[in-house]
Protein backbone atom coordinates (compact mmCIF):
# COMPACT_ATOMS: atom_id res chain seq x y z
CA UNK A 1 0.00 0.00 0.00
CA UNK A 2 1.35 3.28 -0.70
CA UNK A 3 -0.22 6.32 1.22
CA UNK A 4 0.38 9.96 0.16
CA UNK A 5 -1.43 12.83 0.56
CA UNK A 6 -4.32 11.18 2.95
CA UNK A 7 -5.18 8.83 0.19
CA UNK A 8 -4.23 5.32 -0.17
CA UNK A 9 -3.15 3.56 -3.39
CA UNK A 10 -2.13 -0.03 -4.20
CA UNK A 11 0.53 -1.14 -7.10
CA UNK A 12 -1.16 -2.60 -9.64
CA UNK A 13 1.41 -2.59 -12.19
CA UNK A 14 5.44 -2.27 -12.08
CA UNK A 15 6.38 -2.70 -16.15
CA UNK A 16 10.02 -2.59 -16.10
CA UNK A 17 10.70 -1.93 -12.96
CA UNK A 18 9.14 1.93 -13.27
CA UNK A 19 7.82 2.50 -9.38
CA UNK A 20 10.11 4.39 -7.68
CA UNK A 21 8.49 6.12 -4.04
CA UNK A 22 11.08 8.75 -3.57
CA UNK A 23 10.87 9.93 -7.03
CA UNK A 24 6.50 9.50 -7.13
CA UNK A 25 6.55 11.39 -3.80
CA UNK A 26 8.55 14.28 -5.37
CA UNK A 27 6.83 14.53 -8.75
CA UNK A 28 3.33 14.06 -6.88
CA UNK A 29 0.75 16.83 -6.99
CA UNK A 30 -2.80 17.57 -5.37
CA UNK A 31 -4.15 17.51 -9.05
CA UNK A 32 -4.09 13.80 -9.39
CA UNK A 33 -6.08 13.07 -5.91
CA UNK A 34 -8.95 13.13 -7.86
CA UNK A 35 -8.19 9.85 -10.52
CA UNK A 36 -8.51 6.87 -9.97
CA UNK A 37 -5.45 5.40 -11.66
CA UNK A 38 -2.04 7.38 -11.78
CA UNK A 39 0.10 6.18 -14.42
CA UNK A 40 3.58 7.10 -14.03
CA UNK A 41 6.04 6.78 -17.08
CA UNK A 42 9.75 7.41 -17.59
CA UNK A 43 11.21 8.94 -20.29
CA UNK A 44 14.73 10.75 -20.41
CA UNK A 45 15.09 9.46 -16.90
CA UNK A 46 12.29 11.93 -16.22
CA UNK A 47 8.97 10.32 -14.13
CA UNK A 48 5.85 11.59 -15.98
CA UNK A 49 2.62 11.26 -14.10
CA UNK A 50 -0.75 10.97 -15.66
CA UNK A 51 -3.93 10.28 -13.94
CA UNK A 52 -7.44 8.43 -15.58
CA UNK A 53 -10.74 7.23 -14.05
CA UNK A 54 -12.53 4.30 -14.06
CA UNK A 55 -14.66 3.91 -16.47
CA UNK A 56 -17.71 4.08 -14.76
CA UNK A 57 -16.68 8.07 -13.31
CA UNK A 58 -18.80 10.61 -13.65
CA UNK A 59 -16.48 12.55 -15.40
CA UNK A 60 -14.35 10.33 -17.36
CA UNK A 61 -14.14 10.87 -20.88
CA UNK A 62 -12.80 8.69 -23.73
CA UNK A 63 -9.10 10.00 -22.91
CA UNK A 64 -9.52 10.17 -19.10
CA UNK A 65 -10.50 6.47 -18.79
CA UNK A 66 -8.34 3.86 -17.90
CA UNK A 67 -9.89 1.48 -20.90
CA UNK A 68 -7.67 4.29 -22.91
CA UNK A 69 -4.58 3.58 -21.01
CA UNK A 70 -3.24 1.46 -24.36
CA UNK A 71 -3.23 3.89 -26.38
CA UNK A 72 -1.56 6.35 -24.12
CA UNK A 73 1.14 4.38 -23.86
CA UNK A 74 1.18 3.75 -27.87
CA UNK A 75 0.94 7.60 -28.46
CA UNK A 76 2.78 9.40 -25.96
CA UNK A 77 5.00 7.57 -24.17
CA UNK A 78 8.44 6.14 -25.40
CA UNK A 79 8.70 2.98 -27.25
CA UNK A 80 9.59 0.22 -24.35
CA UNK A 81 9.66 2.42 -21.41
CA UNK A 82 8.98 1.47 -17.87
CA UNK A 83 6.42 2.46 -16.23
CA UNK A 84 3.70 1.81 -12.99
CA UNK A 85 0.55 2.28 -12.17
CA UNK A 86 -1.40 2.69 -8.96
CA UNK A 87 -4.93 2.45 -8.09
CA UNK A 88 -6.48 4.37 -4.70
CA UNK A 89 -7.87 2.33 -2.74
CA UNK A 90 -11.44 3.43 -0.94
CA UNK A 91 -12.50 2.79 2.28
CA UNK A 92 -15.06 0.37 1.25
CA UNK A 93 -12.90 -1.33 -1.30
CA UNK A 94 -15.49 -2.73 -4.32
CA UNK A 95 -15.24 -5.51 -6.90
CA UNK A 96 -11.37 -4.59 -8.58
CA UNK A 97 -11.42 -2.82 -11.90
CA UNK A 98 -9.82 -4.63 -14.61
CA UNK A 99 -7.13 -2.95 -15.88
CA UNK A 100 -5.94 -3.41 -19.76
CA UNK A 101 -2.72 -5.46 -20.00
CA UNK A 102 0.72 -4.28 -19.61
CA UNK A 103 1.30 -4.33 -24.19
CA UNK A 104 2.00 -6.41 -26.49
CA UNK A 105 5.10 -6.03 -28.93
CA UNK A 106 5.14 -7.88 -32.29
CA UNK A 107 8.02 -7.29 -35.08
CA UNK A 108 7.15 -7.58 -38.85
Amino acid sequence: MIHIANKTYELVTDHKNGWNFEVFKERFSEVLERYDYIVGDWGYSQLRLRGFFKEIHPKATKESSIAALQDYLNEYCNFGCAYFIIEKVNGNKQQPQQVPSEPSTTTT
